[in-house]
């Protein structure tokens, strides 16, 4: 029986807004669930809420196509809950989240030459 292919980059492209947050989080390192979820509602200013169990379906499937891993490293038992599950950013996660901040960045590039958006400079 054949191994499940891993994904190409472009195939995942674009990403779903959580997906991507997600992956931003952990670009500052290893979290667990509850923290992911602080620091998206930080990042979302607090408007838009992201309910645990879709965290945990959106990160179950974020682990099957290679973006993130589970952790092993765990803090002092004494400062931490055994049950939080650590995530961490692979390799292949920070490829394709530098591949979709590039593919935003075009995105507003192309907004700013239809005059949808003003030059960071122009802005009051």
């Amino acid at each position: 029986m054949a191994l499940p292919r891993s994904p190409e980059v472009s195939e995942l492209l674009p990403l779903k807004p959580v997906v991507f947050q997600i992956l931003l989080a952990l670009t500052q390192g290893e979290r667990h669930g509850w923290s992911i979820v602080k620091e998206l509602d930080k990042r979302m200013g607090g408007g838009r809420k992201i309910l645990p169990g879709n965290l945990y379906r959106t990160l179950k499937t974020m682990l099957a196509q290679g973006l993130i891993e589970e952790s092993d490293m765990r803090p002092d038992p004494e400062l931490d809950d055994e049950r939080r599950r650590y995530f961490r950013l692979s390799e292949f996660g920070a490829e394709v989240a530098r591949a979709e901040a590039d593919r935003m960045e075009e995105m507003v590039i192309a907004a700013r030459s239809a005059d949808l958006l003003s030059a960071p400079s122009q802005r009051q």
